[in-house]
């Protein structure tokens, strides 16, 4: 069975980090993009970054560029979401997602990807 389960979210205060996980089972990462979105209530859903399957594409969310980093590794088939320098408007539900190899143009729609995780919640708040 196809599964991605993001972890690491939480209540964080203003300027500081957390660490997402996106752990996947069923399949292996490495012939996948990954994507992190994002969705604040009463919001439409926004892409944050995508990393495709070679590594030698990475994109961001000008909202988040300097401020996140992603990563993968497929040894353990997981990726990341790095979050440094937290801002109370990244509060959001995060959700990872996969597609095949590329992110590709377009990719902050989500239309490419085929598989989500559940998400995980992200609070930054004094």
């Amino acid at each position: 069975q196809v599964q991605l389960v993001e972890s690491g979210g939480g209540l964080v205060q203003p300027g500081g980090s957390l660490r997402l996980s996106c752990a996947a089972s069923g399949f292996t990462l490495d012939g996948y993009a990954i994507g992190w979105f994002r969705q604040a209530p009463g919001k439409e859903r926004e892409g944050v970054s995508c990393i495709s399957a070679s590594d030698r594409s990475i994109y961001y969310a000008d909202s988040v560029k300097g401020r996140f980093t992603i990563s993968r590794d497929n040894a353990k088939n997981t990726g990341y979401l790095q979050m440094n320098s937290l801002k109370p408007e990244d509060t959001a539900i995060y959700y990872c997602a996969t597609a095949r190899r590329v992110c590709g143009i377009g990719w902050s729609s989500g239309s490419r990807f085929e598989s989500w995780g559940q998400g995980t919640q992200v609070t930054v708040s004094s």
